[in-house]
């Protein structure tokens, strides 16, 4: 299991559990967040926070997810990047496609 959920306001809040984000558990990654989706959430905030370490099979799969959430009307956001990690975002514009807050709680507090 990559992540760890729960509720806080009227989103969802998955936590990544690995320190390293890479092609290892992107698939795994995928298949929880297509299931939570399919659950009927609607706004999922992806914490970042214990991530140290972001590889390019691990964003493919964020925005595979992301893809999905917008075909069935829900919105992934994604909160607690670290300096290289949001630097990383930047870069290769992720920036442009996701939300980005520093913590869970603004993103929940900024729920559109």
């Amino acid at each position: 299991m990559i992540l760890l959920t729960n509720i806080y306001k009227d989103a969802l809040i998955a936590g990544i559990q690995v320190k390293e984000a890479n092609l290892t558990v992107s698939d795994a990654f995928k298949d929880e967040m297509t299931a939570l989706l399919d659950k009927g959430n609607k706004y999922i905030i992806v914490n970042f926070e214990g991530v140290i370490y972001v590889d390019s099979s691990f964003l493919g799969a964020l925005v595979s997810s992301l893809k999905y959430a917008l075909a069935n009307q829900a919105e992934i956001v994604v909160a607690g990047l670290n300096k290289d990690v949001a630097g990383l975002f930047q870069l290769i514009r992720l920036d442009k496609a996701f939300k980005i807050y520093p913590s869970v709680t603004e993103a929940a507090e900024r729920k559109s």
